[in-house]
């Protein structure tokens, strides 16, 4: 996943736990943790991982890859596609091989479900109704991150189920 990259910028990153990790594992990877101004104030940089503030419905700061973990899943599609248009411009910068990274969950659709994976259907459905009621966000299905990618005018996605029910969407301008 982070074969060919130069940079990484982790938006939505809090205290950097995930960038931190990520530039440990990978250190010839420039980190940046991207997050409101005043959750990254009085952060310090280290070696390649830095902590910039701002707003991701404005800016994302360059980078080759950009990840967003369990960030879209808290918003309405609205704000996602201005999100994801933030995020297109910040990979693209002129070069190929340019990707965000999603970890979030795809909902499983009935018709597609087996015996083994029947018993997350009822807490995907369960996670759903949390976002919708606590952040007014929503879990999505395949097709709906298929529209929601086309509308930010991405070329292409790859969605890799790991890590139980959450999966790695691979997003390219």
């Amino acid at each position: 996943m982070f074969e060919g990259l130069n940079s990484l910028v982790d938006v939505g990153g809090s205290t950097g736990t995930v960038g931190k990790a990520i530039a440990n594992a990978f250190p010839h990877l420039e980190c940046t943790v991207f997050d409101l101004p005043q959750t990254v104030a009085g952060l310090q940089d280290t070696g390649n991982l830095k902590y910039v503030g701002g707003n991701m419905f404005e800016q994302v700061p360059p980078a080759d890859a950009v990840l967003l973990k369990w960030v879209l899943c808290d918003w309405i599609d609205d704000e996602c596609l201005k999100i994801l248009n933030q995020c297109r411009k910040a990979v693209s910068g002129g070069k190929e091989g340019g990707k965000v990274i999603i970890i979030d969950l795809v909902l499983t659709k009935n018709e597609k479900v087996d015996d083994e994976a029947s018993n997350s259907i009822g807490t995907q459905l369960l996670l759903d109704m949390a976002t919708m009621s606590l952040v007014g966000g929503n879990q999505r299905q395949e097709e709906e991150w298929a529209k929601l990618f086309s509308a930010s005018d991405f070329s292409d996605y790859k969605i890799v189920p790991v890590l139980g029910m959450r999966s790695f969407i691979e997003v390219y301008p």
